[in-house]
């Protein structure tokens, strides 16, 4: 999806004006969210006579050259008939003949490149090399020790340690058919990142071992599938996989909260109440979820400053950390569907800027085409917290009131078609969005009582929407700086200047959207 609007224009442009388009662009990282991808071009009167790589090599220079005829842009430019009318009324001027050439004086001896196609990766290779890349671009930038991932077994942190896997075979790749340049700048950087002068990579799984950790942070909650999917993935890629509990942690602090002290104030010691317990009212389950997320963001940043030191013994004692990587995806960011400071809150976020929808499509894919099986189950599951229950006890779609299919589209009409609540509600209850009469899921703030019409479930999605996002709003100032992959990505909290503390009410615009759910309902009746 980044090379169709840039083909676009430049094909456009030289097909109504003529000429000669070189497009250059930048490769790699320059420390921010962005990739630059690359993928020079030569384009000649509408017609593509050469193109680079797009993610294709880690070589930091790639030159892109053609042979174009000049003569064919002057006869292309003389067919318009507005040029013509133009070239008669402009001056004439004067052609000299000189004693030397710019050219080649072998002119005769040369062709003009031939047209070739357009060869433009899909959606999920752009997601399978865009991260990748960016990830290693980082590494090996910030001269850290590598990464680690709390990996559960769910879409999204599998989702991450397969662009992590991808990012070593690309790696071991270049390392094999790379330029000479490139070959001595990726070994030096693998070599500085292991911080083992002698080491060579023999294979991206073994590559894999000796930089990147996942771990699997268990709870009374978790269940066996997710372990074993865990499991299988770091297995099939090669990490160093890791398992610990987090209970003793959770326990930890409700002791430590028991034993808080009352020293002044409307309440007393003996009126405190001090054991919250699962399954009592609403307050103590979610502080009680929320001790579990924390816990395991505090452990991975303990073991991220430890592992190097507990899995290399006396091989070397440099300095260096892992870096931390986050799995929040863009449906729960603008959902607010993650605890602040947990496991989202990382270093950087490969997945931040892609949803759900798109992710799963990736794992498919990676499942086929990378041949990490363990992906398929991975994607076939039902996502969940793990919480307070074990996958299909508990389960995200269920919690949230909305699918992440409609995430999906309530994400993009607010990002991408700067739909506001109502102009929302009359995009989606067109016949070719929601208005198909389609299935919604049920709302949790309403229990969908009293909705009867599609008109009224779909504006009631609309409504749960946008309250979800503004009560939310001011986690996205702590997001995890992610890479920046689609047009719905979350706002860029540096330079959204909106408010984070919002009135989730939006009276005047649900008043809107109750009025033309009556006059449709009104219209409909007297049509029939």
């Amino acid at each position: 999806r980044k090379l169709n609007t840039r083909v676009s224009l430049v094909k456009g442009a030289t097909e109504k004006a003529g000429g000669v388009y070189l497009y250059a662009n930048q490769k790699g990282c320059d420390g921010g969210r962005l990739y630059f991808d690359g993928c020079c071009m030569i384009w000649v009167n509408g017609k593509l006579v050469s193109q680079g790589s797009q993610f294709g090599q880690l070589d930091e220079v790639e030159v892109c050259v053609a042979t174009v005829n000049l003569s064919d842009v002057r006869a292309f430019r003389a067919s318009f008939i507005s040029r013509s009318y133009q070239a008669s009324a402009a001056p004439t001027i004067p052609r000299v003949e000189v004693d030397f050439a710019l050219g080649d004086l072998r002119a005769l001896a040369l062709s003009a490149s031939p047209e070739i196609e357009v060869r433009i990766h899909d959606p999920m290779e752009e997601i399978a090399y865009g991260p990748s890349f960016w990830l290693w671009d980082y590494l090996r930038r910030s001269a850290q020790r590598g990464y680690f991932l709390p990996l559960s077994g769910g879409a999204d942190s599998s989702s991450t340690a397969t662009m992590v896997a991808i990012m070593c075979q690309r790696v071991v790749a270049e390392l094999k058919t790379g330029t000479d340049r490139s070959k001595a700048q990726v070994l030096q950087d693998v070599r500085k990142i292991t911080r083992d002068p002698s080491y060579t990579p023999t294979d991206a799984r073994e590559l894999c071992g000796r930089i990147f950790v996942t771990c699997y942070m268990g709870s009374q909650y978790s269940g066996e599938e997710t372990r074993s999917r865990a499991a299988g993935l770091a297995e099939a890629i090669g990490s160093l996989h890791t398992s610990i509990r987090i209970d003793g942690m959770c326990d930890a602090v409700k002791e430590c909260f028991k034993k808080a002290e009352v020293h002044s104030g409307p309440t007393t010691n003996e009126k405190l109440i001090r054991d919250p317990v699962m399954g009592g009212c609403s307050t103590e389950n979610l502080a009680l979820q929320n001790i579990q997320a924390r816990s395991r963001m505090v452990m991975s940043y303990f073991m991220a400053q430890l592992m190097p030191w507990a899995a290399s013994g006396d091989r070397t004692t440099a300095a260096g950390s892992l870096l931390v990587l986050g799995s929040a995806n863009v449906d729960e960011a603008l959902r607010g569907y993650y605890t602040k400071y947990d496991c989202s809150a990382a270093d950087i976020n490969p997945i931040g800027g892609i949803n759900k929808r798109d992710l799963k499509q990736f794992l498919e894919w990676a499942a086929r085409e990378r041949g990490i099986a363990v992906l398929q189950r991975v994607a076939d599951a039902k996502p969940s917290a793990e919480l307070t229950g074990a996958e299909g006890e508990q389960e995200d779609e269920v919690d949230m009131g909305m699918s992440y299919q409609e995430l999906g589209d309530l994400g993009y009409c607010r990002k991408v078609l700067h739909c506001g609540p109502l102009s929302m509600f009359l995009k989606l209850r067109s016949t070719h969005w929601w208005g198909d009469g389609r299935s919604l899921s049920k709302s949790i703030r309403t229990n969908n009582d009293g909705l009867k019409t599609q008109d009224d479930k779909i504006a009631q999605k609309v409504k749960d929407f946008w309250f979800y996002n503004a009560i939310n709003r001011h986690k996205m100032t702590t997001l995890t700086p992610s890479y920046h992959a689609e047009n719905y990505s979350p706002d860029d909290n540096r330079f959204d200047l909106r408010p984070f503390l919002m009135n989730p009410m939006f009276a005047a615009q649900f008043r809107a959207i109750d009025r033309a759910v009556k006059e449709a309902a009104e219209a409909k009746q007297a049509w029939e």
